[in-house]
């Protein structure tokens, strides 16, 4: 069923209710390793993931310097002409360039939103695979190789986003027992689904456009991750629902990322965690807003069934058990018209 929405542009109150601010999250004492940090950033996290589902996360140590360079290439992406951008066209594993309107929120809907083409082009990218990784020899869906630009036009592109990926990789798999601790597991119980995490980097260019009723960069909507990895790029736009319909902003901070829980999370715990709608509007007039959400899930064949601290026997599973591959087979295929042509 659709969320529903009290309307699409909501004043703020004076003062904030419950659920209806986004905590900030700050993880230095618990990188650390200082005594309670990690309990204390499990309350922290309980709270986030039960009553907003958003948090803004802080003291995570990732060299700025590196997210920077990432803001910049994407630019230099997109400043390419469009035909250099739909020659790397997004195939039916999602990587490649998506033009402007190229995608459908179908998948999630937002009461009272008509799902229409999005105002946002993006270039997407998943872990980097070579030619002969055993997967990508056997076209196993979800796990190609990336497509890249020519590197003797934009020769810092590739370098980077790898080492990118690899840092974000690395953060995301540091929040893993904060997330065990929340749910009041051990803290190692998500290692061995995390063994090796999907994961894709999306850069993404919101373009300046005329306001009109019904416009998304991107429509509401709720995304399909374990966890979406935002860092703040100082131009508004993003906004999230809360649990009693109001559209709220996360607060901005400097060198912080806006991190999110998605279907995933919310099938594994059997809805405990919240999977918030969200949407996105380049709010700037005359101004290109760029993002590069991260979003990060389990190993690809993993299979997600319910967490057992999130079931008792007056609250049985939800969903069945199902993989990253399965889902997102799913999911893609749904919001994405570039999968579904090419699908087969």
């Amino acid at each position: 069923m659709p969320y529903t929405v009290n309307t699409l542009a909501e004043a703020p109150s004076e003062k904030p209710a419950q659920g209806e601010e986004v905590p900030i999250i700050d993880i230095a004492d618990f990188l650390a390793k200082r005594p309670g940090a990690l309990e204390k950033a499990g309350d922290a996290m309980r709270h986030a993931q039960e009553n907003v589902g958003f948090y803004v996360l802080t003291g995570h140590g990732l060299d700025q310097g590196l997210v920077d360079a990432a803001f910049e290439q994407t630019a230099l992406f997109h400043g390419q002409p469009l035909e250099k951008k739909l020659a790397l066209k997004a195939n039916a594993d999602n990587v490649g360039y998506m033009p402007v309107r190229g995608s459908v929120t179908r998948a999630t809907p937002v009461a009272g939103v008509k799902p229409q083409p999005n105002l946002v082009e993006a270039f997407f990218l998943k872990r980097d695979l070579e030619a002969d990784h055993p997967d990508v020899i056997a076209q196993k869906r979800f796990r190609p190789m990336n497509q890249w630009p020519n590197p003797n036009e934009l020769p810092d592109f590739r370098p980077t986003m790898v080492a990118y990926m690899a840092a974000i990789e690395h953060l995301a798999k540091s929040l893993l027992p904060i997330y065990a601790t929340a749910l009041g597991l051990q803290p190692n119980w998500f290692d061995e689904a995390f063994s090796e995490p999907q994961y894709v980097l999306r850069c993404s260019h919101y373009p300046p456009h005329e306001p009109g009723p019904g416009q998304f960069g991107i429509a509401p909507h709720t995304d399909s991750s374990f966890l979406t990895m935002l860092p703040q790029s100082g131009l508004p736009g993003l906004s999230l629902l809360t649990q009693s319909g109001k559209w709220i902003e996360p607060p901005v901070i400097a060198e912080s990322f806006v991190v999110n829980s998605g279907e995933m999370m919310k099938r594994w715990t059997n809805e405990r965690f919240l999977a918030t709608p969200h949407r996105a509007i380049n709010t700037t007039p005359g101004a290109d807003r760029y993002a590069i959400p991260f979003f990060f899930d389990c190993s690809i064949d993993w299979l997600m069934e319910c967490i057992p601290t999130c079931t008792t026997s007056d609250n049985p599973p939800k969903y069945s058990p199902t993989s990253y591959a399965e889902y997102m087979t799913w999911f893609y295929d749904q919001n994405y018209a570039h999968a579904k042509k090419q699908k087969g």
